[in-house]
């Protein structure tokens, strides 16, 4: 009679080693694929999310100034604040302006949203380079809430029918403090450089602004929104008084000529269109974009290199502009 041992153990056969050793690498596969098809989904996820949160946030920050622009505190006509560019004498007054980006940068009010078509000329240089096909536009107005007197600092005094722009910190002459409120003076010009100063080999907004250096008016080069690739804007102007856009014009076209005078006579305007590009920070291994970019005027044509890019616009409305 054959006896065995309680409690011993035989072991696992290899056949039965073999089908364990195979059902576990099935299921280490598939949860290795399952960890790489979640980790694709959430860096694509996160590289969308990226380039929409850079494209609104640089259009709400055009956005904010091109609302306000002529706005001068408790006026919106440039034509009736004293010591603005008048045709014939750009500092008539003889205020100190920063040099930098030309006389009449800081003082031509009667142009309150100006620009240039896929360029940029003001003899203030650009950081990091220009990229092309790209606008840029100057919106002057001035702070919404009244500010401090500020020796130094461009200022404007107003009142509901009149204004003057000042520099000294003082009230001037023929205006009272209970009558009227001081606000700084705003220059902002607005344009794509090919360099970012924060990422390299990334494009970027860039903001020039007017402040004071020194006790004196300066011009600030700011960097807005790495990954922004062109900006294209477009000015809705009414030329009958209908209160109606009639046309959208680029800045350069005949009826937006700066070396004329500006806009056709009578005309005002009262949206601005902007459309931005953005471009993603990093390459990404397999995407394919067969869209041809055309913001504006310019066609940027099919992305040949591995960035995701957003093509976003607004049409912005002006509330303070006249002409």
């Amino acid at each position: 009679m054959r006896k065995t041992i309680p409690g011993k153990q035989t072991g696992l056969t290899m056949v039965e080693l073999m089908v364990a050793l195979a059902i576990g690498s099935f299921l280490m596969i598939g949860a290795v694929q399952i960890y790489n098809q979640s980790r694709q989904a959430f860096v694509v996820n996160e590289s969308i999310a990226r380039v929409q949160e850079t494209a609104q946030f640089a259009m709400d920050t055009i956005e904010a100034d091109l609302r306000m622009a002529s706005n001068w505190g408790r006026s919106s006509r440039p034509l009736a604040v004293e010591g603005r560019s008048i045709v014939g004498d750009p500092n008539p007054t003889g205020l100190a302006e920063p040099a930098d980006c030309g006389t009449g940068w800081a003082l031509d009010l009667a142009m309150t949203v100006d620009g240039e078509n896929n360029t940029y000329t003001l003899p203030c240089a650009v950081i990091g380079g220009l990229q092309p096909n790209s606008d840029s536009f100057t919106v002057r107005r001035a702070t919404v809430q009244p500010q401090p007197l500020q020796a130094g600092r461009l200022q404007i005094q107003t009142t509901r029918i009149q204004g003057r722009m000042f520099a000294d910190g003082l009230v001037p002459a023929g205006f009272s403090p209970a009558d009227s409120t001081t606000h700084n003076l705003l220059i902002n010009t607005y344009y794509v450089a090919a360099d970012s100063a924060l990422i390299p080999g990334v494009p970027t907004l860039r903001r020039k602004s007017l402040g004071i250096i020194g006790g004196a008016p300066g011009v600030f080069d700011q960097e807005i929104a790495p990954g922004i690739e062109s900006i294209q804007i477009q000015l809705g102007i009414d030329v009958n008084g209908d209160n109606t856009v009639d046309r959208y014009v680029n800045p350069g076209d005949d009826v937006y000529n700066p070396a004329a005078g500006g806009y056709i006579p009578g005309a005002r305007v009262m949206t601005a269109r902007v459309w931005l590009v953005v471009r993603g920070l990093t390459p990404e291994v397999g995407i394919v974009d067969a869209r041809d970019y055309e913001p504006g005027d310019v066609d940027l044509g099919v992305p040949s290199d591995a960035f995701r890019r957003l093509q976003v616009s607004k049409t912005i409305l002006l509330r303070n502009t006249r002409i």
